[in-house]
């Protein structure tokens, strides 16, 4: 079996991030920052701390902010000195903690849906990568990433996506037939289970239900197809999940970090 070091990661980064509007017209979703960092700094650095250090970034709207920011991470995190004139050179000191890390910055086109993201990064993948890990560039989460792989070795099949509580979003009433007996304060929670990203991937579902069409929704008929074809598995997740859609999320994730307990990283050294 292979060692989770050896997993890599896909990041779907392409998206517009519409219902973030104010902050988005300017950087990217995912390069929007919780802290000092962007939050596919911090999806990255959770599954870091299982030992993935290869990623694949599904880039597409405003790809040249993660390029710069990619490119010049080094001179970000470290102290350097910066030797000028017609032969520039840099000193770094210190070595940055994600020094070993692999980022495969994909274009993998604007207007691309998830389904043909994933289709066309597919190839970044090396020859004996037999499955990947791949989740969306806006949700944090403290799923055990080890149990999840495990899992969905265990299963046998080909897509194993975590289900995980969306926020519920109201306070309900307590009702006895057709009266009102209180109310009950919006839970943290809510019962359902939704879709969270935090998926296991085989190269062969790629292969079986992906295909290049720039309209194909991974969530649509790929994982539908999968489903009815007994390819599909879920890894319940009870824990902390939170996705960054709009500007009160970004507060309570920025106020969650700052506060110095982030559950995100609850994995992390």
């Amino acid at each position: 079996m292979k060692e989770l070091a050896d997993i890599p990661l896909m990041i779907l980064c392409g998206g517009k991030g519409t219902r973030l509007r104010d902050v988005t017209e300017i950087l990217p979703k995912p390069m929007v920052a919780i802290g000092e960092q962007p939050i596919v700094w911090h999806i990255m650095k959770s599954f870091a701390a299982f030992g993935v250090k290869r990623f694949i970034l599904c880039l597409g709207y405003k790809r040249e902010v993660f390029v710069d920011y990619f490119m010049n991470y080094h001179l970000r995190t470290s102290d350097a000195t910066i030797r000028l004139g017609h032969t520039p050179d840099i000193t770094f000191h210190g070595e940055s903690a994600e020094s070993d890390w692999e980022v495969t910055l994909a274009g993998t086109g604007l207007e691309a849906m998830t389904g043909c993201r994933v289709f066309r990064a597919a190839k970044y993948l090396r020859e004996d990568d037999e499955r990947f890990f791949l989740t969306y560039g806006d949700g944090l989460s403290d799923i055990d990433i080890g149990k999840l792989y495990d899992l969905h070795l265990k299963n046998g099949r080909k897509l194993t996506v975590s289900a995980v509580h969306p926020e519920a979003r109201f306070g309900q009433m307590l009702l006895d037939g057709d009266a009102v007996c209180g109310f009950e304060e919006k839970p943290p929670r809510g019962d359902g289970y939704i879709n969270g990203g935090f998926m296991v991937m085989e190269k062969e579902f790629v292969r079986q239900y992906l295909h290049a069409d720039e309209n194909e929704y991974l969530e649509r008929q790929p994982m539908q197809s999968a489903a009815a074809g007994g390819d599909l598995a879920v890894y319940r997740h009870d824990g902390f999940w939170q996705c960054m859609d709009n500007q009160r999320e970004y507060a309570l994730l920025n106020n969650l970090w700052d506060s110095g307990d982030a559950p995100w990283t609850k994995y992390w050294e």
